[in-house]
């Protein structure tokens, strides 16, 4: 596939789009090259375009098309797996000024927006009016399209579901400027394929979004942390499955180790979590939230889990019932990905989602696998559904090396999830990262599956190329 420089000619085109938003060469932010993960490679674009309307985003498209210029869209370029970096260079189209929320339907609980408003803005707005947006990714600063873009988890997915689970239409342009508007503020259909969801989580390699349709829930008045530590990290992960099972719903089920605890802790100067309980180290943690409409629907609720944890082989149950208490205790867990991006030169990570029944068997064949290497792991997951977050880290080794022996223990990684029954990704996506073993994972008859569908809506290829089907190394021999 041989894609064409952005010339004057049509860097003058794209102007008359988008006037004074038309940035080229030297003069382009270098975060426009890369995402929050540049262990994957960094590449800059040749032009940056800060888009603010469907009709502006349809005539980039229709120029590039016709010219064969590559695009990739960019919304708040918080991913983890380079879907946003620009590998072809091109033109990357910034949707981060679309950050509109358009209109609330408080009857219908819906709310039309602009990809570009931030993940915490539409949260706090919708509460403002009693209302709730329940996919809560770890990363609040992400824009809403990128989460629908990426299918983005987060931790109260285990009650409430994924990003795609509150998307009910969307419009978007196709890469060759078509505009489509797909589903409406409506709470089932049945007509045709569902183009809506297959949109959402593509990662941005069929079509851009310009315009989201999303459902909303009535808030929850009250919300209740519970902290568990442990003496051991298997009796905390083997408490997991028997919480479901014991009937218990919480919004929320985190665990943590320790060494992750005092990295972040220290990273936020403030130390709330015990370290130890009655001269006995504590090596790991379990946080849950409950939710409720009043403490007499919550507290019998928090007595049967704490007779439960306990009986489990918690150390202790501590509740944090007040703004304050329940703000102290998940300030070291929202950081967790920040410290590790400050404390470390050289980092990496995946997403593996195993059973909630087979998280401790996959934990300690990963750390005991990791002591091959010259890395050290820090870990964390979402035990509620089995969705574990394990970065490989270091500041001595060499880049490539690290990235040599990260390669070889991510494989024996994906390896173990597939014989458990889990999968490679839960909420981060392929982009272009995890491609490789994406490929391996599912086997050619997916991904030539996968390849089909990229073609029918993107025949030139020219829509963020070199992503989740298509390796870069490929696109050189495709007509």
């Amino acid at each position: 596939m041989t894609y064409n420089k952005v010339t004057p000619e049509i860097i003058a085109k794209l102007e008359q789009i988008t006037p004074g938003r038309v940035i080229a060469g030297e003069d382009i932010n270098p975060d426009y090259g890369k995402d929050e993960m540049p262990i994957y490679g960094t590449n800059m674009p040749e032009v940056t375009i800060d888009v603010l309307t469907t009709e502006e985003v349809s005539g980039i498209m229709k120029i590039c098309y016709e010219n064969n210029i590559p695009v990739t869209t960019r919304g708040a370029g918080t991913g983890l797996v380079g879907g946003c970096v620009p590998l072809f260079g091109g033109v990357v189209v910034c949707t981060a000024r679309m950050d509109k929320i358009i209109s609330f339907d408080d009857e219908h609980f819906g709310v039309v927006t602009q990809p570009g408003v931030l993940l915490e803005t539409l949260q706090q707005t919708a509460l403002q009016r009693g209302l709730m947006y329940p996919p809560d990714p770890g990363q609040k600063l992400a824009t809403v399209g990128g989460n629908v873009s990426t299918n983005a988890g987060g931790m109260r997915a285990i009650k409430y579901g994924t990003t795609k689970d509150y998307v009910r239409g969307m419009t978007v342009v196709l890469p060759n400027g078509d505009i489509l508007k797909l589903g409406a503020n409506v709470a089932k259909t049945s007509m045709g394929y569902n183009l809506t969801q297959l949109i959402t989580g593509s990662e941005g390699t069929l079509g851009i979004i310009t315009e989201l349709v999303l459902k909303l829930i009535k808030a929850p008045k009250l919300a209740i942390s519970v902290m568990a530590p442990f003496e051991d990290l298997d009796t905390a992960l083997l408490a997991v499955p028997k919480i479901f099972s014991s009937s218990f719903r919480p919004t929320a089920l985190e665990f943590f180790e320790r060494d992750i605890l005092i990295l972040s802790e220290e990273y936020v100067g403030k130390n709330v979590w015990p370290r130890e309980l009655d001269g006995q180290p504590i090596q790991a943690y379990l946080l849950l939230i409950f939710e409720g409409e009043s403490m007499d629907e919550i507290d019998p609720v928090l007595e049967r889990m704490a007779d439960f944890l306990l009986e489990a082989g918690a150390m202790d149950v501590l509740l944090a019932d007040t703004p304050t208490k329940i703000a102290d205790i998940w300030a070291a867990r929202s950081v967790f990905l920040d410290c590790i991006f400050e404390s470390y030169k050289l980092y990496d990570e995946n997403d593996v989602v195993v059973p909630i029944n087979k998280i401790s068997e996959f934990v300690n064949f990963f750390s005991e696998d990791a002591k091959k290497y010259d890395f050290e792991v820090r870990y964390l997951g979402h035990a509620g559904d089995g969705n574990l977050h394990i970065f490989a880290v270091s500041n001595d080794m060499e880049e490539e090396e690290f990235k040599r022996q990260v390669h070889l223990w991510m494989l024996a990684m994906y390896e173990k999830a597939m014989e458990l029954g889990g999968e490679l990704t839960g909420e981060h996506g392929i982009g272009f990262g995890k491609i490789e073993y994406f490929e391996d994972y599912v086997g050619m008859r997916n991904i030539e599956l996968h390849q089909g569908i990229k073609r029918v809506f993107d025949p030139k290829l020219i829509l963020n190329p070199g992503k989740v089907c298509f390796r870069p190394e490929d696109m050189e021999s495709i007509q």
